[in-house]
C-alpha cells in the first residue's frame, strides 16, 4: 500500500488510486469500451489483496472506482482550496446521468461537497485507468499547474 498524507480524513476523493491508504471500492466499471459507466455499490467495500487478485491481469483502477481520504495539498489536482479535477469535470464533460446516481459515498465526497449535483451527473463516466479514453477525458484528467 502506498502511503500518502491525508489532511482531510472526513472528505473522500472519488477518484483515488486503489493503492492509497484507507481506499474503498464504491463502484464497478460496466457499460462498453467506448461508453464505460460506473455501476455504484450499495455499500463501499475495503480494498483487499483478494479483491486486487480478482482484478488480475488488469489493474484494479480499470474495473473499480475507488475513494480514499482527500489528500488536499498532497494531490496535484488540489489548488489549496478546491479540487480542480472536479471543476474541469463539471466544466467540460457532458451530463451522462438522468438523475443522481445511487452513490454510497456522496455525503463525504469532495466532488459533491464542492460541485454538487453537477459533478454527480457526470461521475458515472469517470474511469481511473481508461486506456481507451477520449481526447476530452484525457484533457480533463490532466492536472493544470499554476
Amino acid at each position: 500500500m502506498e502511503e500518502f498524507a491525508a489532511t482531510d480524513k472526513s472528505t473522500l476523493c472519488p477518484s483515488a488510486r486503489p493503492e492509497f491508504v484507507d481506499s474503498v471500492v464504491f463502484g464497478v466499471v460496466s457499460g462498453t469500451v467506448t461508453e464505460p459507466r460506473v455501476a455504484y455499490l450499495k455499500k463501499p467495500q475495503p480494498i483487499t489483496d483478494e479483491l486486487i487478485a480478482k482484478a488480475s491481469p488488469i489493474t484494479p483502477a480499470e474495473i473499480f472506482r475507488t475513494a480514499a481520504p482527500c489528500a488536499t495539498k498532497g494531490c496535484q489536482h488540489f489548488d489549496g482550496q478546491d479540487c480542480r479535477l472536479a471543476m474541469r469535470i463539471v466544466e467540460k464533460l457532458p451530463v451522462v446521468a438522468e438523475e443522481l446516481p445511487p452513490c454510497s459515498i456522496r455525503r463525504d465526497c469532495r466532488w459533491w461537497q464542492q460541485e454538487g449535483k453537477a459533478a454527480c451527473m457526470r461521475c458515472p463516466q469517470v474511469i481511473t485507468d481508461n486506456y481507451n479514453a477520449s481526447e476530452l477525458a484525457v484533457e480533463v484528467a490532466t492536472p493544470i499547474f499554476g
